[in-house]
């Protein structure tokens, strides 16, 4: 059975979660570290938005300011995200793409649908165990693959490939804040208001489902749980290597600068 590295549930604000995983994708290429699962958490709340989004049209930056919220690109695909301290886990995913699919080699092409199904299987079992049945969608043109319940979307995810190794990162939501998240979410051609009602029959949580509140640690638990059962893997608990510690001390100045903020084109 192969054994990853666990870096358990913590808490960074935008540009340190996104400095490590970068960090940690560029050790996995070079063999340094084990494929890894690493769990969490944006304080203060955040919005990411997708490699090549355009921060104007995706967010409303004043008032995310105003809110405290942060802001933050990704070097992944997808659209734009808010991830609340309060209402959710980020998951990150960092391991060689035949590792994941036993049909892809180093020389093969890898077909991200593939390794999303596997990853999103991993997902669904941790929700079950949650008591929270979920269903996966493969998604479209205009949107990555994700988990709904009932047809309500709890998780989302987005990838990039690079040299035979996967990052693939994703929320699921534990509560919602639908009013918070839409003051800082731009929805085209509506306003706030109009925004949460558009996404109520489209969004759901953990603790929607269930009925109750539910905290943090018990769903990274049963993350960790999903991810052994269906992966077939051991988790081993571990930290960063100084080595990657270092690398995402440095990537932060990336990550807060707002020529990579505002600039599509870098990404």
């Amino acid at each position: 059975m192969n054994i990853w590295r666990y870096l358990p549930l913590s808490t960074y604000f935008a540009a340190q979660n996104m400095a490590i995983d970068e960090a940690i994708l560029a050790a996995r290429i070079d063999d340094k570290v084990p494929n890894t699962l690493r769990l969490y958490r944006w304080n203060p709340s955040a919005v990411s938005i997708g490699r090549n989004q355009t921060l104007q049209t995706e967010i409303y930056s004043e008032a995310a300011s105003a809110l405290g919220v942060d802001m933050v690109r990704r070097i992944s695909g997808g659209g734009a995200v808010y991830h609340d301290f309060e209402g959710e886990i980020t998951y990150s995913v960092v391991a060689k793409a035949s590792d994941l699919d036993n049909n892809t080699t180093v020389a093969a092409v890898v077909d991200p649908a593939l390794i999303y199904t596997k990853i999103y299987g991993a997902l669904s079992d941790a929700l079950r165990l949650l008591g929270v049945p979920a269903d996966y969608n493969t998604g479209d043109a205009k949107n990555c693959p994700n988990l709904t319940v009932l047809g309500k979307k709890i998780s989302g995810s987005s990838q990039i490939i690079s040299r035979g190794v996967v990052l693939q990162h994703g929320t699921i939501l534990i509560a919602l804040d639908l009013p918070q998240m839409f003051r800082v979410l731009k929805l085209k051609d509506v306003d706030c208001t109009q925004a949460v009602e558009i996404a109520k029959p489209k969004l759901t949580s953990i603790q929607t489902e269930l009925g109750h509140k539910i905290s943090p640690s018990t769903v990274a638990n049963a993350l960790a749980q999903g991810f052994k059962a269906i992966l077939k893997i051991q988790l081993q608990e571990n930290q960063l290597s100084p080595e990657e510690k270092n690398a995402a001390e440095k990537l932060e100045e990336k990550y807060h600068s707002n020529n990579w903020l505002l600039n599509a084109k870098l990404s």
